[in-house]
This record gives C-alpha cells, sequence and structure tokens, in this order.
C-alpha cells in the first residue's frame, strides 16, 4: 500500500519546519512550500496526496491555491488551516472542494488524524476510479453470450 505524502504550504517559516520535522519523526513523508504558487509547481512534479493549505498567504492566498490544486490535481485531498478562521472562509473553502478545516495553533495529532481520513477518502475515490475503468474492458455476462450464439 501505499504511504502517504503531505504537503504542508503556510508562510510562516516557523511552522513549516517545526511541523515538518515532527510529521517526519512520525514516519511520514513531507514537503514544504512557502507560497501558493511554489506549492503548484512543487504538485506538478510530485506525487503528493494531501496538501495542509494556510488560508492567509502574501500573494496568491490559500482560497486561490485550493481553486487552483482542485482544477489542476482533482485527487489531492486539501485541508485549509489558518489562525484567522472565520465562518465564511471555512464556508468558501468547503464549498471549493477542501476536505477540512484546522484552526492555528493545531496538535499534530489532530492534523494527522484529518490527514489520514483525507488520504482514505482519495484511496476510496482512486479505487472506484480503477473499477470504472476496469468495467469499461471488461464485457458484461450478456454480451459474452451474445458472442458465443453469433460464433
Amino acid at each position: 500500500m501505499e504511504k502517504m505524502k503531505i504537503m504542508l504550504v503556510d508562510d510562516e517559516e516557523r511552522f513549516l519546519s517545526t511541523t515538518k520535522k515532527l510529521l517526519i519523526k512520525k514516519g511520514y513523508e513531507t514537503l514544504t512550500a512557502a507560497s501558493g504558487a511554489e506549492a503548484l509547481e512543487i504538485l506538478k512534479q510530485r506525487n503528493i496526496h494531501i496538501v495542509i493549505l494556510d488560508v492567509k498567504m502574501p500573494g496568491m492566498d490559500g482560497i486561490a491555491t485550493l481553486k487552483e490544486i482542485k482544477k489542476q490535481f482533482p485527487l489531492v485531498e486539501v485541508i485549509m488551516l489558518t489562525g484567522h478562521a472565520t465562518v465564511e472562509s471555512a464556508i468558501e473553502g468547503l464549498k471549493s472542494g477542501a476536505t477540512d478545516y484546522l484552526m492555528k495553533p493545531t496538535e499534530v495529532d489532530d492534523l494527522l488524524q484529518k490527514a489520514e481520513e483525507a488520504f482514505e477518502k482519495r484511496q476510496r475515490l482512486e479505487e472506484k476510479i480503477r473499477l470504472a475503468q476496469g468495467r469499461k474492458f471488461m464485457k458484461s455476462p450478456r454480451e459474452i453470450i451474445r458472442d458465443q450464439s453469433t460464433s
């Protein structure tokens, strides 16, 4: 089974370095990006499963980054993270495709629980896609019988 790969996206360097160290210590492959644009570049090069994304960042904010991630990489699960939570930004993030929403400061175990749930959601979706693709190539019993009777 594939191991979950996480990317932390935040303009706060201290949060990135501390959280990355804790996640790596717990055995998770973790990358970081200091901006939305950097996160999108990394996603083009690496297979990332879960993005933990800060809402408030200079330049491309978290909501704009989320929308772009979902447009370019629809299977990537995104968890929004903010120290400035408002009901409006939470609703907008969830409407735009975020899997969940966390308040800063958050415990690493809470963050990991949300990430694990999002990873399981992604794996279920990938399995559905594989099954649908497999069905496209398989014949139904009716088609097999029809093909045998015409030969």
